[in-house]
Parts: structure tokens; sequence; C-alpha cells
């Protein structure tokens, strides 16, 4: 084995590329979405390291091009995921025993390999596969899993140096065990660090995976799988099948040897998960982990002693990057109405410069949603405010689908701050404005927190530190990642770990040891160096 000093490691963040016109990795990054635009790739699941292929064969398309076909995926049965759940068992036991520094490893060398030889490769995936502009895509599938894969050693070392006292005669040691059974990794498609992160960081910690990525992001997991394994990821320690979610959870959901799941996607999803391992309780061998993120209606809230240029940057950034398909996403802000007429005329100026198109014309900062079904439901929002008396569209409000599935960014203005684009999460390039008197600020802080079950992301821009205290005080629960004057998007690994509460999930905060911690189950272990040799206590001798 390599020589490695796992407890002297320490972490970097990944540097951000630019992609400036004449610079190398623009030039790598062009020719690599050129040579996948050639290609129409054969993509298997992974089972025990050994590719598995059905019948079912399903087309891959950029949701920006909808007609060219850069792939097909197979889809899998119930058959598959026993499968996959015999191979993780199975590659369990080594796997476990294997040391720290042997794990980690192996994850660092995935992280090398996406900094240096597979990095294009990967943001081409994800910009194709996924719509992503170059800069989306480098911040997440480049940094973001890079970061991941390299701060969840220095987390791993952080927790096994967590260890009890010791008093003299006595050895106490905790041993930090991987959890028994397999782990259920369940990846949605907006984020390919996500999807990486969620099987990867539970195997760092000696978990055996069945991982099932979202079909829209099968593209670039598979590029995923393939760094995992040119890392040196032993076969069967994270298996991928691209299987029906009901299907999936039928067989998962009632083994006897699952032990947890990893979940990032839809608040309903995750609830029904929930229910159905509660109803199964009595089927496991141990009480299951549930981890996951889940939905946002991140708000923005600005009172009037705000930076307005600040406000109108973070709310088209926040709102609109990645075509509002982020969790994080600023959905509905809460405006003085004194201050929307200046705040409008930069918006105004912003949005007429923006561009939306292809990925491939690096020009364009807007590209398409996911795909047709979430092209038609945010679209929906979108053509009944047009005819509702409670919501007036300001920006935007057109969209087509005939070539790519395109949503230019919409500005609803709401008479109602209950209004349905104010408080259902809608997962695309729709921000939603109300306007408030500026004497009414802790007001509409309470509106603000008492409008959405969810609790993510929430922003506060202000100048008076008087008004931001009082919104971090009212808005204690409102949010799990908390931002003064910035945009409610774009947490970091080991800056801001991710994650909220209340409908947005179990706030295990990804980016952070308590993550981690999540995939062990610790075992103290107690060595007494002088037993006692009579049963009796001091206290039972007579007076």
């Amino acid at each position: 084995m390599e020589t490695f000093d796992l407890e002297n490691y320490i972490a970097v963040n990944e540097s951000v590329y630019d992609y400036e016109p004449g610079s190398p990795e623009r030039a790598r990054l062009i020719e690599a979405i050129k040579d996948a635009r050639t290609k129409v790739l054969d993509i298997p699941m992974i089972i025990g390291g050994k590719a598995f292929k059905t019948d079912t064969k399903k087309k891959i398309s950029p949701p920006h091009d909808h007609q060219h076909v850069l792939g097909y995926f197979y889809e899998g049965s119930s058959d598959h995921v026993n499968k996959a759940i015999k191979s993780a068992m199975k590659a369990k036991e080594s796997w476990a025993i294997k040391s720290p520094e042997e794990r980690a490893l192996i994850f660092l060398k995935a992280a090398d390999l996406i900094s240096g030889p597979y990095r294009a490769k990967l943001n081409a995936a994800t910009m194709l596969g996924q719509s992503k502009n170059v800069y989306q895509a480098e911040i997440d599938s480049a940094c973001e899993m890079i970061d991941f894969l390299r701060f969840n050693v220095t987390f791993m070392q952080d927790i096994y140096k967590v260890q009890p006292f010791s008093p003299e005669g006595v050895k106490n040691h905790i041993e930090y065990r991987p959890l028994e059974g397999f782990v259920f990794a369940l990846t949605p498609f907006n984020f390919t660090a996500i999807a990486g992160n969620l099987p990867a960081a539970p195997a760092l910690m000696g978990n055996t995976v069945v991982w099932k990525p979202a079909h829209t992001q099968i593209y670039s997991a598979n590029v995923l799988m393939e760094i995992f394994r040119e890392a040196g990821l032993p076969d069967g320690v994270i298996n991928m099948i691209f299987v029906d979610g009901p299907v999936a959870g039928e067989v998962i959901f009632s083994h006897p040897d699952f032990g947890g799941i990893h979940f990032t996607g839809s608040t309903g999803v995750f609830q029904t998960i929930w229910k159905t391992i509660g109803q199964n309780i009595g089927k496991y061998k141990s009480y299951p982990r549930i981890v996951g993120e889940t939905g946002g209606k991140d708000f923005v809230i600005a009172h009037p002693s705000c930076n307005v240029k600040a406000l109108a940057t973070a709310l088209v950034r926040g709102a609109f990057e990645y075509q509002g398909q982020k969790c994080s996403a600023a959905s509905r802000a809460y405006i003085p109405a004194e201050m929307w007429p200046k705040v409008k005329e930069l918006m105004a100026k912003d949005l007429a410069e923006i561009k939306t198109g292809p990925v491939e014309d690096f020009t364009n900062l807007i590209n398409a949603v996911i795909d047709e079904k979430a092209f038609d439901k945010i679209t929906s929002y979108i053509t009944k405010a047009k005819k509702s008396d409670e919501a007036e569209i300001v920006f935007g409000g057109t969209f087509d689908k005939s070539k790519g599935y395109y949503i230019h960014p919409t500005v609803i203005l709401a008479k109602n701050p209950k209004y349905v684009t104010m408080c259902e999460e809608i997962f695309g390039p729709v921000l939603t404005i109300y306007l408030y008197e500026g004497s009414k600020y802790e007001e509409i802080l309470e509106t603000a927190n008492t409008t959405s079950p969810y609790a993510l992301t929430g922003a506060v821009f202000a100048e008076d530190k008087n008004a931001i205290n009082l919104a971090k005080k009212v808005l204690y629960n409102a949010a799990g990642n908390f931002y003064i004057n910035d945009k409610p998007t774009g947490a970091v690994v080991n800056q801001q770990p991710f994650g909220g509460a209340r409908a947005s999930g179990t706030n295990d905060k990804a980016g952070s040891m308590l993550n981690l911690v999540r995939w062990v189950s610790p075992r103290v272990i107690k060595e007494n160096f002088n037993p006692p040799m009579d049963y009796r206590y001091p206290f039972m001798d007579k007076d």
C-alpha cells in the first residue's frame, strides 16, 4: 500500500477554473464536448464490477437538444436490485476491515483523477446530460465533487480522533464501525457532486452501497463510476443500478440487511420512504439511518437599508442560475415597495442582457430545464399566473420545447403573500416577489417564516445591524443555511455545510463531519488492567 499519513492530512478547496477564451482548460473542455457529441454511448449497470444489460433500453439526450442522442442506458428490474444487495453484502467484510488509510487513498485518487485527466470529460458529461453551463458544471461536477472526496477524508480523521477519557488502570476506546448491512444511495439529477458524494461518503466509512442515480443524471453518473473504478475501488463496494424508484424501494426497504439511506430528492418521495421504513421496522437487523435533503422554498428578504444593486444581483443569480433547478434557489422575495422601482430597473437591465440557449455556446447563462415533465410543471405555474388576478408577470413568461426545454427567466409580482408561487416549490427559473411596506419589516419576517413548510436556505439583505439581528431571531428555524447580504445558493464544502430542517430534510450537513458520523455505528471498548478480585464493596463492612 502507498504510504499515507491520514492523521496529518489537510484538505483544501479546489480552485475554480474561469474558462476564459484562449485558456487551455477551455480548449480541453470544448474538445471533450465535441467528442461526446460524436459518440453514442452504451451504458450498463455496474453490479459487483460486472456490466449488466437488459432488453429495456432508454435514450439519453441533452435537455437543450432533445433530438440528439448521447447514448442509451439499460433499465433493470427487481432482480438487479437483489443482485446489487448481494454484491454489496459480499464485498462488505473485506472492505470494512481495510484500514482507513487504504479507503482514503482510493477516494483521494478519485479526486486527483477529477482534478486532472477526467475534469473535462466529467464537466462535458454534466453540461450535455444535465444542461449546465460551463461555470455551473465546473463548480459542481469538478470542484464540489473533489472537495467532497478530499474533505471527507479530513472529516473521517476528525471522527476517529474523538475518544473517551481513560482513568488510571483502564483503557477506553471507541471503534467506529460501518453500519450493519448495506446503504442505499438515492441521488438527484441536479448536482453531479451530490450524486457522487451520496454513495462515496458512506463507502469511505467502510460501508458498501447500492446506488440508484436519477435517470436524467445517468450520463455523468457513468463517468463517476468509471473514475471510482480507475481509482481502485473494489468490486461491489458501490453498485450502480438503473431501476424505477418504486421497484427498487419494494426490494430494498423490505430487506433485513437494509442499514440506511442517503437521499437527495423531493419531499414527497422522502416522506413516503420514511413511512415505508417505519412500517417495515420489525424486518431490519438494526434501526436504519435515514439521512435526507429534500425541497426548499427559499426566501430573500430585503430591509429598507439594503444595498439595492447587491440585492438585484443576488435575485438574478440566486433565482436563475442553472435554471432555478437548485433546492437552494431563490424562489420568493419580499421587497419594500418604495425600493421596487430601482430593483426592477436593475433586474430589467440584467435580464435583457442574459442569453438563453445550448450549453455549447458559452455566452448563454441560461440553458434548458431537465426534461419535458419538468418543463410542463414549471410552465403550468406561469400560465396560471398570467390568468390570475393575484399575480402579474413582470419579466419573462415565455417558453418553448420544440428544440430544447427552454423557459426564459420569469419574475412574478404577487399581490397576495400567500399566492401559490410564493408557497409551492417550482424547481425552475421562476421568482415570485411580494412588495411590503418598509415600516412593516418585522411583520414580513414572520410572514416569510410561516409561509412555507420548508427550511432549507434563505437570505436577508440589510445594512442595519439591528435589522439583521432581528431577522436572525425571527427566522431562527426558517433556514438551515442562512445568508446575510448574499444569495441563498452556492454553499461550499467545509465552508457552508449544507442542509435544512422542517420539510427540507434531516439537516445532516453534507460537507461536514456531521454527515459522515451518520455512517458509523460506534462500539465502546473498555479494557480493565486491574479487575476486582472480590465481589464485596466497602459499604458492606460492619460498623
